[in-house]
């Protein structure tokens, strides 16, 4: 799409309509909440009296009860988005996380610190999914690119305020901080309105958020299997590299390394990824091209993280922030995935797909424990990390191109 001078304004004014804005907002503190455990991991958990020996595998035991939270959350978030409204999962989702993040703040076992990372993952799940849904049927197609680049932009830089907010308070306040601007964003989006799209076909009776149609059907349960094995790389690195940097770091000799601020710096990369990826998606008029090279660079960097000699901090943050640059198709990845069904379905898509995603951090961080007494902390990163690329690469290659496709369409039986 041209921006000469004359279609700037009309541009900016589609782009700054209120569901854009909420969206982007509401993504920005679920992106904060999501991240600030892997910011505050070792300090909440030294807090609760862990032993240093078992940081490791208690903080990926939490991590796996969020993950399945948001595996609950996406099947049920995105159904009732197809079934009631995109807007009723913007408004439930965010009430059930962002009380669930004040009650982190208060715990004083793990027991009940795992209990509310699953509640906050079930809560979650349904942000992202019903907030791009909502942005692809409120933007024509010239510029839906451009709407999905700034809420994944906005959400990304939550990533990165959890750090600051961890950096300058204690981990509880930084739980009651994430709480408080979810409630607070909350009182916004009494002011945004449904998706037309979504109004229309609510008025039929066509079947809505059956995922029984999906699994039912070889052909879209190929299109599904196929969007989600193309966003593995990303939490591969997210999950698993970054979240465990200390002990990557500590196996190639690097000591000293604040998994928090691994975390900034790679959100600070993704940041810049998310936008040059979706402009020059815009500009190749093309998803699929954007995201094949964004996967080859991640490997390429992946490798590089694993493998490069390194003996100083800044060397070992330089590769956190071109990992988190080269995982920046993360906004491409899951409107690929809106587009690609139907409005009765695609809120389900959206925000199912996702959190299975995420979810694959629990399969993933299983195969790296498993591998790692016989194969080693690299070694078993640089395994991982090579299959989960050629995987999305393998799948990406039969996914249809959707830049131009016509969102206006429904799935049926």
């Amino acid at each position: 799409m041209s921006l000469n001078p004359e279609s700037r304004p009309s541009l900016l004014s589609q782009l700054l309509q209120i569901p854009v804005i909420v969206a982007a907002l509401g993504y920005l503190v679920d992106m904060y909440d999501l991240f600030l455990f892997s910011v505050v991991r070792v300090p909440s958990l030294k807090a609760l009296n862990v032993p240093a020996e078992q940081l490791l595998t208690e903080g990926i035991r939490l991590l796996n009860y969020q993950m399945a939270g948001m595996l609950i959350g996406g099947v049920l978030w995105g159904i009732i988005a197809d079934k009631r409204g995109r807007l009723s999962v913007l408004f439930g989702s965010i009430i059930m996380y962002s009380l669930a993040n004040i009650g982190n703040g208060f715990v004083q076992s793990l027991d009940q610190y795992a209990l509310l990372r699953f509640v906050a993952g079930v809560g979650l799940a349904g942000e992202l999914g019903a907030g791009i849904t909502l942005v692809t049927e409120v933007l024509p197609k010239e510029i839906r690119g451009y709407g999905t680049t700034l809420v994944a932009t906005l959400g990304v830089l939550g990533a990165i305020l959890a750090y600051f907010v961890a950096d300058l308070f204690a981990w509880r306040i930084s739980y009651f901080v994430g709480g408080g601007m979810g409630l607070l964003l909350l009182v916004l989006r009494f002011n945004v309105f449904e998706s037309g799209m979504f109004k229309q076909v609510k008025e039929n009776t066509v079947d809505r958020g059956n995922i029984l149609m999906i699994l039912t059907n070889k052909k879209r349960l190929g299109k599904y299997l196929m969007a989600i094995l193309v966003g593995l790389p990303i939490w591969f690195v997210v999950g698993i590299l970054i979240t465990f940097s200390p002990e990557f770091g500590a196996a190639k000799g690097v000591e000293g390394i604040n998994a928090g601020k691994a975390v900034m710096l790679a959100f600070s990369g993704q940041v810049a990824g998310d936008i040059i990826s979706g402009l020059l998606s815009q500009y190749l008029k093309s998803r699929k091209k954007v995201i094949r090279l964004f996967i080859i660079l991640s490997l390429a960097m992946v490798v590089g993280y694993l493998l490069i000699p390194m003996q100083d901090l800044f060397s070992f943050y330089l590769l956190c922030t071109l990992l988190g640059f080269c995982n920046g198709y993360w906004t491409l990845f899951i409107t690929i995935a809106a587009e690609l069904f139907g409005t009765n379905l695609r809120a389900t898509v959206a925000t199912t797909v996702p959190n299975f995603v995420r979810g694959a951090t629990i399969p993933l961080a299983a195969l790296f424990v498993q591998f790692k007494p016989d194969l080693g902390v690299i070694q078993s990163g640089l395994l991982i990390g090579v299959a989960t690329s050629a995987l999305a690469m393998l799948a990406l290659y039969f996914l249809e191109e959707t830049f131009t496709k016509d969102m206006n369409f429904v799935e049926k039986e």
